[in-house]
This record gives C-alpha cells, sequence and structure tokens, in this order.
C-alpha cells in the first residue's frame, strides 16, 4: 500500500519507481530470514531510542561552537570515549599544515575524531558528521536541552549534533556484526565555518572508502524523508577598494572616493548569475567612508557565490579578476580576495543507483523516502568526500528536525529516531555483504 501511494505521488521518479518495485519484489522473495532480522533490528532500535535522547542530551550541554576551543576539545573527548568504549581504534587529529584558512577560521581549530572498526568483510564505508555549531558561548541557556511533545530541543541538536548521536548508536546497535571490511568514523569541528581543517582529511578519506554515508539532518519535521545526492558548492569574493581621503567640503577634487569606485564594480559585476545552471553571484554585503565629510578613503564588499559544478568556480574567479581592472577613477586600487569555501557535491551515477536500491530498504524501516539529486542551495562536507573518488556518496542520513542556526527553535522529530537507526543499520548491512549493486565495488 505506502508503495501505491508513493507511486502517485511527486515524491518518486519513474525511473526511482522501476528501481523500487524490482527490488521491493526481490525483499519479499527472499523469505522469512530477512523478515526475521527486521524484526530484530527494529527491536534493537526501539531499545537504542531512550539512550540516544540521552546521548543528544549530552551533547547539547556541551556548547561547541566553531571557535570555542574549549568546548569542542569537551565534545571530541566525550566523542573519542564513546567509540573507544565501543571498540574502535581511535585517533585524535589536530589542524595541520594543509588548513585552508578563510577570513573566519579561528586561530586555533578544533580537533578531529577519527575512529576504525575492523570487520570480517571487504566493503569500505566512511560515516560522516559534525561536532561543532553556529553558536557562541552563552547561548546555551537560550536554548537547553529539553523535550516538548514529540520533539527534542537544544542547542545544534539538529546542526548536527543528532547525527553524532545517531552514528554512536548505530555502532552500538551493530556490535557483534562487523560484516563489513573497515567502518570509519569521522567527526570534525569545523563543518560550520567551511571544514579549513578537515577539508583535505575529508577527501583522503572519501578516495579510501566504497560507500560514503553523511548524516546531517535527513528532512523537515512533516518530512518526506531526503536521501540528498547534490548540494550547492559555496565560494565568497572579497572586493576591496583604497582611495584617497579629502575634505568633502574644502577640497573633494583631492580625494579618490572608494565608493563610488565600489559602486562602479559591483555594478560591472552583476551579470554573472546564470540559474540555468545553478550559478548565482549575489554582492550582499558593502560598506565604505570613515565620516560624513570626508571623501572616504576605502570601501569594500563581498558576495555570496553558489555553484552546482566545481569548474564554475574558476570561471567566476577569472572573470571578476579580469573586471577589476577596468576601473572608473584610475587612481584607486582595487583588490579581490576568492573564497572556496565548499565544492559542490554532484550526483553521481553511482549514487543514483545505491539510493535507488536505499528506497526499499528505507521504505520497510518506517520512512517515506525522497530522493534529492539536484542542488537546493545549501553545502556539505560529504562534498569534499566526493572530490577524489566515484564511489556513492549519500547526505541526509540523519534525523528530522527544523530549526538549525536559530536562537531558540532548534529541535528534531522524536519519532525519527527508530525509523532511522534501523534504516541505517539495514543499509550498512546491506553495503556490507555486497547486496546492492550501486555500491563501489570493494
Amino acid at each position: 500500500m505506502m508503495l501505491r501511494r508513493l507511486a502517485h505521488s511527486w515524491l518518486l521518479r519513474p525511473a526511482l519507481l522501476a528501481g523500487l518495485w524490482g527490488a521491493a519484489t526481490a525483499a519479499l522473495a527472499d523469505g522469512s530470514g530477512a523478515d526475521a532480522e527486521l524484526g530484530r533490528l527494529r527491536a534493537a532500535a526501539a531499545q537504542q531510542q531512550p539512550a540516544l535522547v540521552a546521548t543528544l542530551k549530552q551533547l547539547v550541554e556541551i556548547e561547541s561552537g566553531s571557535a570555542d576551543r574549549e568546548g569542542l576539545e569537551r565534545i571530541a573527548t566525550l566523542a573519542s570515549e564513546r567509540l573507544k568504549a565501543l571498540g574502535g581504534r581511535v585517533r585524535w587529529i589536530e589542524p595541520s599544515d594543509d588548513l585552508y584558512r578563510m577570513g573566519d577560521t579561528p586561530e586555533r581549530v578544533g580537533p578531529m575524531v577519527e575512529a576504525r572498526f575492523a570487520g570480517r568483510g571487504q566493503a569500505k564505508i566512511l560515516l560522516l558528521a559534525h561536532l561543532d555549531t553556529v553558536y557562541p558561548r552563552g547561548m546555551l541557556a537560550e536554548q537547553p536541552f529539553r523535550i516538548e511533545g514529540d520533539k527534542a530541543y537544544g542547542l545544534g541538536i539538529a546542526d548536527d549534533k543528532q547525527g553524532v548521536a545517531l552514528v554512536l548508536h548505530l555502532l552500538e546497535m551493530l556490535r557483534g556484526q562487523p560484516e563489513w571490511g573497515e567502518l570509519t568514523v569521522l567527526f570534525n569541528s569545523d563543518e560550520e565555518i567551511s571544514s579549513p581543517a578537515s577539508r583535505a582529511h575529508i577527501t583522503r578519506l572519501g578516495a579510501e572508502h566504497d560507500v560514503v554515508l553523511s548524516f546531517e539532518g535527513g528532512g523537515g519535521p512533516a518530512g518526506p524523508d531526503s536521501l540528498r545526492l547534490a548540494t550547492s558548492g559555496i565560494a565568497a569574493a572579497y572586493l576591496r577598494v583604497k582611495g584617497r581621503a579629502a575634505h568633502a567640503g574644502a577640497a573633494p577634487e583631492r580625494g579618490v572616493n572608494a565608493i563610488y569606485e565600489l559602486s562602479h564594480q559591483l555594478l560591472q559585476a552583476r551579470d554573472l548569475s546564470d540559474r540555468r545552471v545553478g550559478r548565482q553571484v549575489h554582492w550582499t554585503l558593502a560598506r565604505g567612508g570613515i565620516v560624513r565629510n570626508m571623501i572616504p578613503p576605502a570601501a569594500e564588499a563581498s558576495a555570496d557565490i553558489r555553484v552546482d559544478r566545481v569548474a564554475d568556480f574558476d570561471g567566476i574567479e577569472r572573470t571578476l579578476r579580469e573586471r577589476i581592472q577596468n576601473k572608473l577613477l584610475p587612481e584607486s586600487e582595487v583588490t579581490l580576495d576568492f573564497e572556496r569555501r565548499r565544492p559542490p557535491l554532484q550526483a553521481s551515477e553511482a549514487s543514483r543507483r545505491l539510493a535507488r536500491e536505499a528506497v526499499p530498504l528505507a521504505l520497510a524501516s518506517g520512512l517515506q523516502p525522497v530522493v534529492r539529486d539536484q542542488p537546493s542551495g545549501g553545502g556539505t562536507d560529504a562534498a569534499f568526500a566526493a572530490l577524489q573518488t566515484r564511489a556513492p556518496v549519500i547526505e541526509g542520513m540523519g534525523l528530522r528536525g527544523a530549526g538549525a542556526h536559530t536562537r531558540d527553535a532548534e529541535y528534531v522529530m522524536l519519532d525519527s529516531i527508530v525509523p532511522r537507526l534501523l534504516f541505517g543499520a539495514r543499509l550498512i548491512l546491506a553495503i556490507s555483504r555486497g547486496e546492492l549493486r550501486g555500491q563501489a565495488a570493494p
């Protein structure tokens, strides 16, 4: 009945439905062995729910903003201890020389926690989640952990402490059943500031594994349950103009008006967006001048840039550097800084195949799955994992929720815990057993 309802909805396209029906038929033919395992895993997921809620409370009560080194060390210590207790070979990784420093990169970036779990199979699976939040120290008082009805609220609970908790309790569910070759967990501490210290390591890990699963949130409070195969790339451009100050009333001709030059630069860089290919360049901040009666000696502006294709970063930067050579005021100085904050995650055929084959597992786990293979403007660390691999990468393995990056309204849906635990466990086992044709060959 669920399949029939979804067949008539917008959630699943024809190609996806064809794969879904075939896989679902095969699953039904598999017999009572699969039914018994499904029942056992569902009971295990239900048993984990109270403990997972307690873990969420622990994580939320540690403030771990991206610039809060002390808080990040505390939460990384907690994660390390939990992973060790689960049998992982744990490594604490400090930022190294391959750090990509940007304008908002703190002086001391938090550590990564990596844990490897050896198994008896062949498949190598990477699980990603992040420990940091956007919130500065002190905001926990405004958004403490609490449960109201079917929602659990708390600072950073949806983005992404739910992902950390989900991974920990998935591992607990799968103890004694290590059918993978190697299961690697990476929790980083800098996702909210575009992963300056962890991006290179995530890319290396992505290249080493057969499948990458990332545990950012899995959809809004009312559903459907998203599996994301594509996200936007994010960059930032900073234009800075140096002019010359002069008295605005007595000697304006002696000055070089930086605001005039900045205005000229912005007007000639306003046509770089092309929504047909997912390219967006929007100048969103500008400021200049010192006081009302002085010709402004400096001005600056910044742009938010989103792309669907990695190559568009190069084209946008090249065009901007060419255009700033055309100046309104020859005596002004114009400079450009271009930050590549996050690459796009592009939906590969391998990711599409794996997602199609995962849909029946999601349905049987109690989810309402929708596979999204087009970007919607947000970014993900999973894109770094995909840069140097042909392996499938799936984002959105986490709980449903809402309110990320808000002052007092961030929450996850408690009724999504058991289905997501069950789906995650079944997907990991199916990949480990080589039951899904969409996965990379081990």
